[in-house]
């Protein structure tokens, strides 16, 4: 199983730290030149489908973002091993997250995607786990999870992927773990449990406070749609019990709603 880091050109310190993770937990890594928005400024001009409702454009680092990853599924495509893992270069990795990483025999058969990060915001996933081994399990991914800092693909889901990206309109996280506009067959995106990778910005106090590259040009956009009205005290009502309703048919659909927990290596006993 191959694994990719993407890294910018002009980021060698990313590249340093990502080494050094990787080193850790002692298995190799290929690196993947990323795409830099700040020298491609024809990425504003390149057309985007627009067949998605309520999707803003994407911005010129999220395109930017998505031919990186289109690159290393071309890469996992063209090869001839059925899995390949790619990371985004601000990741940290639990304790044990390189018997996992060694090889994909672990990994359900027929399973395309296997989300390794948490975003941690809530998402839901199956109530059945499939243990894995090492203190992991593995459940089927119900709503859309944010991110794509961290994840295992099949070869015939990347080649599924390049083939529904060549026209840009949704980005990568969307693109791979929103059921709403994924390509990928209901019930073949598993999010493993804990989570084996986390993006260095969400890790509080023990973070690098590694900047984000991608542009600002999507803060903006959304801060041009909070002029919006503020709901009335009926709306809220409505929500709240539309939120309840959700809840209990998620629990009678033998689903879980929950933050997915990362085990920081520090909280856990050495080794892999």
């Amino acid at each position: 199983m191959k694994r990719l880091v993407i890294n910018l050109d002009r980021s060698p310190d990313r590249l340093a730290r990502v080494t050094a993770e990787f080193a850790r937990i002692g298995v190799p890594f290929e690196r993947v030149q990323g795409i830099d928005a700040r020298d491609r400024p024809d990425l504003d001009q390149m057309p985007q489908y627009v067949g998605y409702r309520n999707r803003l454009p994407l911005a010129d680092g999220e395109i930017a973002c998505l031919l990186s990853h289109r690159a290393c599924w071309a890469i996992i495509a063209q090869g001839e091993a059925g899995y390949g893992a790619i990371f985004e270069d601000d990741i940290v990795f639990s304790a044990k997250a390189g018997a996992l990483l060694r090889d994909s025999a672990w990994i359900p058969v027929g399973v395309e995607v296997v989300k390794l990060e948490s975003y941690f915001s809530k998402t839901v996933i199956r109530r059945k786990r499939i243990a894995i081994g090492h203190g992991f399990s593995a459940s089927v991914l119900c709503t859309g999870h944010m991110g794509a800092a961290g994840y295992i693909i099949s070869r015939q889901a990347a080649l599924d992927l390049i083939r529904a990206t060549e026209e840009i309109g949704v980005a990568v996280d969307d693109v791979v773990f929103n059921p709403e506009f994924s390509v990928l067959r209901a019930g073949n995106i598993y999010q493993l449990v804990p989570a084996l990778c986390a993006q260095d910005q969400f890790l509080g106090d023990r973070a690098l406070q590694l900047p984000s590259l991608l542009s600002e040009k999507r803060d903006i956009q959304c801060a041009a749609g909070t002029g919006r009205r503020r709901k009335t005290a009926i709306a809220k009502v409505k929500a709240e019990a539309r939120r309840i309703s959700k809840r209990i048919a998620d629990f009678c659909r033998l689903k879980r709603r929950m933050v997915i927990p990362f085990i920081y290596p520090s909280q856990s006993s050495a080794g892999s």
